[in-house]
């Protein structure tokens, strides 16, 4: 019998990226919650009513729409987050699989579940403002076990190559794994720098812990360049999205103080928006940095050496 093609592979890879996307809605809505893990309780079931779920209620994105997004038990509206992860997921799967490239599928299963790891920490850190130690820990201890057995993982790190045998194919697994640990000590660290600087300047905390961890396991997957450059795009497309929600909130402040006649409709509306930019959660922009850095790192580095 004739190996799968390449196309079967990415297509079967991103099938079962939409299944695991149904599993990271659970993860994302048990990992926050107290006394809940992710196998306990075994069944799934409703958040709304406690409902055990039964399997045609559990196929992903079919049954949502089948169910016209609601729960058959109770009613309760499905948020639209459930088959939007499942399908994000599967997109990234095949983003995954599709940029590995033929004959490199351990390559593409570690991409995929880093990827699958930052959709849970994506959407717990908007939901909760926190990241799971799930994530973020279980991510700094899968690095060196990933490095080991995929040195390919830093193929394009150059700490990799300049560490690995100089007569070896490639990177070895000593040189990727000691790029990982690199990443790891540079994304860390340069975050836990800026918060003690942070906290230095304004007598507050100026960066979670849980970025500091985010960005430690994520630069253990992409070197310590990939780290430096997933912490830049985190940080630009963050203070894109802290802009626009301030000046959304400050117009939105100003007009109803117009509307009930405030004289200081201006001061308090800037008072309020400096206050939403505070309220923005930069683990999700950690996430879209890592997640670039991993699977864009030739363009990243092509655009950032021009």
């Amino acid at each position: 019998m004739p190996p799968p093609s390449p196309a079967t592979v990415v297509a079967v890879w991103t099938l079962l990226g939409l299944f695991v996307g149904s599993f990271l809605n659970v993860c994302i809505h048990r990992l926050p919650l107290e006394g809940e893990t992710v196998n306990q309780p075994r069944r799934s079931r409703c958040p709304s009513c406690r409902a055990t779920l039964t399997w045609k209620e559990n196929v992903p994105l079919v049954s949502w729409m089948v169910q016209l997004g609601r729960c058959r038990h109770c009613g309760w509206r499905i948020p639209l987050r459930y088959p939007l992860v499942e399908v994000g997921n599967a997109g990234l799967w095949w983003l995954a699989m599709a940029g590995a490239g033929p004959g490199r599928w351990p390559l593409g299963v570690v991409w995929s579940v880093v990827l699958s790891g930052l959709v849970v920490a994506t959407a717990v850190d908007f939901d909760c403002f926190e990241i799971p130690d799930e994530v973020s820990i279980g991510g700094m201890v899968l690095v060196p076990v990933a490095c080991l057995m995929v040195p390919a993982l830093h193929a394009d790190t150059a700490l990799a190559q300049l560490l690995s045998d100089a007569g070896a194919a490639g990177v070895d697994r000593t040189g990727a794994l000691l790029a990982g640990l690199a990443g790891m000590a540079v994304g860390g660290g340069i975050l836990m720098a800026v918060g003690l600087v942070g906290k230095w300047a304004y007598g507050t905390e100026a960066m979670g812990l849980g970025d500091v961890k985010l960005l430690a396991a994520g630069g253990g997957f992409v070197g310590p360049g990939g780290a430096l450059v997933a912490l830049m795009i985190g940080a630009f497309v963050a203070s894109l999205f802290g802009l626009s929600n301030m000046l959304r909130l400050g117009c939105l402040s100003r007009r109803r103080g117009r509307d009930r006649g405030r004289s200081d409709d201006l001061g308090r509306s800037v008072r309020i928006a400096r206050i939403a930019g505070r309220y923005l959660p930069f683990g999700p922009f950690l996430a879209l940095g890592i997640g670039i850095a991993l699977l864009r790192w030739d363009d990243v580095r092509a655009l950032w050496m021009s």
